[in-house]
């Protein structure tokens, strides 16, 4: 359904009726220009969606009444966290911009050796808000009825304490020769959950490698070419997603 789509939490809707203000508020009004009568799109960033009639558009804000709930979307796909290692200047957004129109479900910037950005204190709070908010906006682009969780950057301990046990977690490293990502994508069943590994502008250090795959992380190669960052990650996903997921039809 081609109609204009936002996000509110649950406790939102309350016996039918949801309020919206600032900039969704704005964009209705001013920018669509709808008026009473007009219908939107309303998800609740977990899976549910609903459509919802206009009716009250004024400088109080919006208000809308639920018509329809949506049947969730079956979660048979494999979830796909992206352990990114924060890359420099402004490479993250579009990983997250084009990881949520791809399908992420998650993403946890990962501080690794080799990372040079410095976030510490306010700026790291900011950046985590600007980073959720890019999430968030090309969520209703792409008209998803959920969004990908982007987590606070973490240390390699922290990530690798917490990968479910049950997982598949795999990490592209140019010196691996034996397993390529084709061939574990051709030669495995779906899991529930997938963690792939990539490295900042530098990759990754063989220590840190070797600690990974001492926690379960597979190594595999994405062929003969060196990809950037900003590249590989989104590759890797839409490799993944392609073969077990739904892009493509």
């Amino acid at each position: 359904m081609k109609l204009p789509h936002f996000f509110v939490s649950a406790k939102q809707i309350k016996e039918s009726r949801v309020s919206l203000s600032g900039t969704d508020a704005v964009h209705i009004a001013k920018v669509l220009r709808l008026g009473v009568g007009g219908r939107i799109v309303l998800s609740d960033g977990k899976g549910k969606s609903y459509l919802a009639m206009l009716e009250q558009v004024d400088n109080k804000g919006v208000s809308c009444t639920v018509e329809k709930e949506f049947a969730a979307v079956p979660q048979d796909l494999p979830k796909v966290t992206l352990v990114q290692g924060i890359p420099k200047g402004d490479k993250m957004d579009l990983i997250i911009q084009k990881g949520t129109e791809l399908g992420l479900n998650g993403l946890i910037p990962l501080l690794s050796e080799r990372v040079v950005v410095k976030l510490e204190g306010d700026k790291q709070f900011k950046r985590w808000e600007r980073w959720r908010r890019i999430a968030l906006e090309a969520a209703k682009q792409c008209r998803r009825p959920d969004m990908p969780e982007i987590s606070g950057p973490k240390s390699w301990e922290q990530v690798l304490d917490a990968l479910p046990p049950e997982a598949v977690a795999l990490i592209p490293w140019e010196e691996e020769t034996a397993e390529s990502l084709k061939g574990f994508l051709q030669n495995s069943k779906p899991p529930e959950e997938i963690y792939v590994f990539i490295g900042p502008e530098g990759g990754f250090s063989p220590g840190e490698v070797e600690r990974a795959q001492l926690c379960g992380v597979r190594p595999v190669t994405l062929g003969p070419r060196i990809l950037r960052t900003e590249t590989a990650g989104l590759a890797v996903l839409t490799m993944i997603l392609y073969q077990w997921g739904d892009l493509g039809g």
